[in-house]
């Protein structure tokens, strides 16, 4: 990458455990509360008609609660923006229901199920809820999920100057694939992101690669979320953004195929606050 990729940032959503929506989360990132852990309960607005919306997962309400959140404040309708869907686990839940009838005898397994189980599920839904037709991506990275989402919604607008959305979500796999992948809690955010400044811009992000470390979270609770769920691996950028300040912070992305290569990580500067 030989020059930064930029772009303005029109509207953010975060929801996860003890952080409601952006207002709750911009509050506690701030330092203005403390951060308490409660149960995380998804709760999606009716975007969707009734049969969809019975046959959603936590994985598919997370994500689109937390798109849907970033859309309502935004300059754009969600039928302009091209979106990219980022997931460590995707839809663990559905992932052990069909492994467990696959353990049955009979061995059937739920069409809703094997319908959820794909990874491009909550962009489906996403299409159906928001009536949104532009060019969709979901990818996984294991960890670096949400780099390589932003990475990847960073390039195409980039590209196409056209606005981007992205969704970064994850949930927990039950037992027993808790105890080989332990992702902590459900968890979401969504940053909508344009080519030029807007009415409701108040930040541009420039992205480029480095070496450096990953910046940490100087509140233990946070930064143990942090490291707990893939996709809050976003929460530095998360707090400058909610701090509405320069600032620079570096995110985890692609760790070295061999132990004599450096990490590769992505580095996100902060201009512009008002």
């Amino acid at each position: 990458m030989t020059a930064p990729l930029e772009a303005w940032i029109d509207s953010v959503a975060l929801i996860g455990p003890g952080l409601d929506d952006w207002a709750c989360a911009r509050a506690v990132l701030r330092g203005d509360r403390p951060w308490q852990s409660t149960p995380f309960a998804a709760s999606l607005p009716p975007i969707l008609p009734p049969a969809e919306r019975r046959r959603t997962s936590l994985a598919v309400r997370i994500a689109l609660a937390a798109g849907h959140q970033a859309v309502s404040a935004s300059s754009f309708q969600a039928s302009a923006l091209a979106s990219v869907f980022a997931s460590s686990s995707s839809d663990g839940a559905t992932c052990h229901l069909i492994c467990d009838a696959l353990a049955q005898e009979d061995r059937r397994v739920s069409p809703t199920h094997f319908h959820n189980s794909v990874h491009n599920a909550p962009s489906g839904y996403w299409g159906i809820a928001m009536q949104a037709t532009a060019a969709s991506t979901s990818l996984c990275g294991h960890d670096a999920s949400f780099g390589a989402g932003l990475l990847e919604a960073m390039t195409q607008l980039v590209v196409t100057r056209h606005p981007v959305i992205l969704i970064a979500y994850d949930a927990p796999y039950p037992e027993p694939l808790y105890r080989c992948r332990p992702v902590a809690d459900a968890f979401a955010l969504a940053l909508v992101l344009s080519p030029h400044a807007t009415g409701h811009s108040s930040l541009k992000l420039a992205l480029n690669l480095t070496a450096d470390p990953a910046t940490s979270m100087t509140d233990g609770a946070l930064e143990a979320m942090r490291q707990a769920i893939p996709t809050a691996r976003a929460l530095p950028l998360m707090q400058a953004i909610a701090r509405q300040c320069d600032a620079a912070v570096v995110i985890d992305y692609l760790d070295p195929p061999a132990a004599s290569q450096k990490s590769t990580r992505i580095r996100i500067s902060l201009a512009g606050g008002r």
